[in-house]
């Protein structure tokens, strides 16, 4: 069940407040070659199984990096729900990085923290600090600042 708060004033009462985690999302490898032909990024690494069984120093194809960071959108719909919002947009990211891969035929999920809520015309705008944990490796295996814009 995600957060939810009735409309984007309340977003304030939630400043430093975990959020619900989302539900795992699985990563495959169909997902990954979808993934790779929407960008034209065709690494061997991540769409070679064969190649990647045999040489890759992760025992097989990984998920792209920008994969991952893009199901932050999706995930984050999971785990906070602002119910009187004209709009929300994805206003960018202050921090990005991926500290471990993310192996095909592993599942993924966010943890989430507003680390800032603040006014802005029209609405309200928050910082995220968002975690993405996986099911195959211990540390987390992308660590963002995404930023949220909640329009009234």
């Amino acid at each position: 069940m995600p957060t939810t708060v009735e409309d984007v004033d309340g977003l304030h009462g939630l400043l430093g407040h975990q959020l619900q985690c989302s539900e795992w999302f699985d990563i495959t490898q169909d997902r990954v070659n979808t993934f790779a032909d929407a960008t034209d990024d065709h690494q061997w690494i991540h769409v070679d199984v064969e190649r990647a069984n045999t040489e890759s120093p992760y025992g097989g194809p990984i998920a792209h990096g920008y994969l991952t960071l893009s199901l932050l959108s999706a995930m984050f719909l999971q785990v906070l729900t602002v119910r009187q919002a004209s709009m929300a947009v994805n206003y960018g990211l202050n921090k990005v990085r991926f500290p471990a891969p993310v192996p095909v035929g592993s599942k993924v999920r966010l943890s989430a923290e507003l680390i800032t809520v603040e006014d802005i015309a029209g609405g309200i705008q928050i910082v995220v600090r968002a975690i993405v944990h996986c099911t195959a490796v211990d540390k987390p295996v992308c660590v963002a600042e995404p930023v949220f814009r909640f329009y009234r």
